[in-house]
């Protein structure tokens, strides 16, 4: 046995490993937020706002920001 390490030991069970359900990203969150569905985002003033706001910390989809004018600083890690 090595020392100061975790051992799973479940690896050998047999069962699936616990996976957490899938949270969709904060684009789709506001969205829903505010009601939108894909053919109104671009109508929704509010959306835009937030998108410009947080354009270089979430994901939006490209098409949007195209749409919208809106660039992305690419220098963001």
């Amino acid at each position: 046995m090595m020392n100061g390490r975790h051992r799973n030991l479940g690896w050998s069970s047999g069962q699936a490993p616990a996976i957490p359900p899938a949270v969709p990203p904060a684009f789709e969150r506001r969205a829903d937020e505010l009601g939108l569905t894909a053919p109104t985002y671009v109508e929704s003033g509010e959306l835009r706002r937030w998108c410009r706001d947080n354009r270089n910390k979430c994901y939006i989809p490209e098409w949007l920001l195209k749409t919208w004018g809106i660039s992305v600083n690419s220098d963001v890690p």
